[in-house]
Formats: C-alpha cells, structure tokens, sequence
C-alpha cells in the first residue's frame, strides 16, 4: 500500500517513517534577510509548524518531535526569550483546540519548571485536554536537552538502586531507556533539521543513535510540504542496516516477500 497525497508524495506505507525529529532552524535569520524583527521569523514559523503537523497526520506517522525551546536557548536576549514565552503561550491557546479536534496527543518534554508558572498551567492543560487522543504524537521540546534527558533517567534509576528496587547490576540499556522523555514511543526514524546547520544540537542524543539524518539549507519558515516531501522520500530510498550487512538485509526482504 502507498501514501498517496497532492504534494507528490508516493511512497510504501512500510517505507515511511514512524516518528520524525526536527530542529526548526532559521526563524531568525529569515526575518534579518527580509529586514523584518527576528521575532517575525518565530510567527512565520508558527505557520510553518502547522502545515507539518498537518501532513505528518495525513501520512499516517505516529510521532512527529519539535525542538522548540533548547536549555541553551536562554542565552539569547532576554527581550526575544520574553516574546518566545508569549508565543509559546499564544500558540497553545490557539492550537490546543485544532489539534484535539484532529486526534492529535500533545506532549510538551523539558524541564518545565523554569517556565513562568502561567505557562506551565497551559501546558499542563493542554496536555490534559488531548491526553486519550489517539492520532498524530506531537511532543514539543521545550528546555529541552539531550544530556539533561540522559541525567534526569540515570538520577530515577539511581533512585531505585537507593531504595534497593534493584541493584547496580540491574541497570542496561533498556531499563535507562525506560526513564527517558518519550519511552512509550518509538525512537526517531529521521532527524531533519532546517536551516544549514549540519548538527545535532544536544537535541535526543540518545534517542537518535540510529536516525537517519537529513539537513537542508531551507530556513523553517520556507520548509514547505515539498521540502518536507523530499525529506520523507530521502529516508524511503536509504537502507537501514542497525549493524547488518547490506546483504543480509536483501535477503531478510527476499524471505518476507516469498
């Protein structure tokens, strides 16, 4: 069975894939080159946002991560961290509707306690509101980081060494995955990130040990369905092998295919 849509898209359903990573790179530089405030490129990214959850429903992805907000990003000016927060608190009271209207699971990751507590309330709203929705997963990053993801698992799972639930032993791969932000869900098929930059930005470091990576020199708010077409058709036509050689991974396909 293929996807079919009005973007060009005619892909294998089993080719797709099932959660998308994106760092939204380049609001800003998009306002500067039209000499507009930074802050216009972060509206027009809102736009921009919208248009992918959408599509990302439409093609049937279970889980689509947005790095909005990276622990880092409160080093910017304070003046455009303030607006961010008042974007951030506009677009969930415009958004959180349509998207529980749409099936959509909102899911805000990140240390959320240094949100101003006002935000905190509508996040936690809103969370609550799409919590039995049974569509499209969109988890938010919001002061987010990877090595933060990574401590705050290792200090839970420390915990439970404490409290003698396990022993040091005990402690794999998996049981750490357990405690990380998004363990319910299945780990990034395919990171993209826009704007130019070609890394990974303390973003899922854990989580994207096998992604497929894919950057473009689009800036968020250019990043139209095509362009996120083409991303999608770049991770269908790769082999992933997690390890495998490229033929073994021919004759698996040839066996389920017999």
């Amino acid at each position: 069975m293929s996807v079919k849509t009005s973007y060009k898209l005619d892909i294998p359903a089993e080719k797709l894939p099932k959660h998308v990573a994106i760092i939204m790179d380049g609001n800003g530089r998009w306002a500067e080159h039209r000499s507009l405030p930074r802050f216009s490129g972060h509206r027009a990214g809102v736009e921009t946002l919208r248009s992918i959850v959408q599509m990302s429903g439409e093609l049937g992805i279970q889980s689509l991560t947005l790095f909005a907000f990276s622990s880092e990003n409160w080093r910017r000016p304070k003046k455009e961290v303030g607006l961010l927060m008042e974007l951030f608190m506009t677009a969930l009271g415009r958004e959180v509707t349509k998207l529980h209207e749409t099936g959509v699971k909102l899911n805000v990751i990140g240390d959320l306690a240094a949100f101003p507590a006002k935000l905190q309330k509508r996040i936690k709203e809103s969370m609550r509101l799409t919590k039995n929705n049974v569509g499209l997963q969109l988890n938010i990053a919001a002061n987010y980081g990877g090595k933060w993801d990574i401590v705050q698992a290792t200090k839970k799972v420390a915990e439970l060494v404490k409290n003698g639930e396990i022993d040091s032993a005990d402690i794999t791969e998996e049981l750490l995955n357990d405690h990380l932000s998004m363990s319910d869900q299945p780990e990034p098929d395919l990171f993209i990130r826009t704007g130019g930059e070609q890394r990974v930005s303390n973003f899922l470091i854990w989580q994207l040990a096998y992604s497929e990576l894919y950057f473009t020199r689009a800036l968020w708010p250019d990043f139209d369905r095509d362009e996120y077409a083409k991303a999608i058709t770049s991770f269908a036509m790769r082999q992933r092998r997690f390890g495998r050689t490229g033929a073994q991974i021919l004759e698996s396909e040839q066996r389920e295919n017999a």
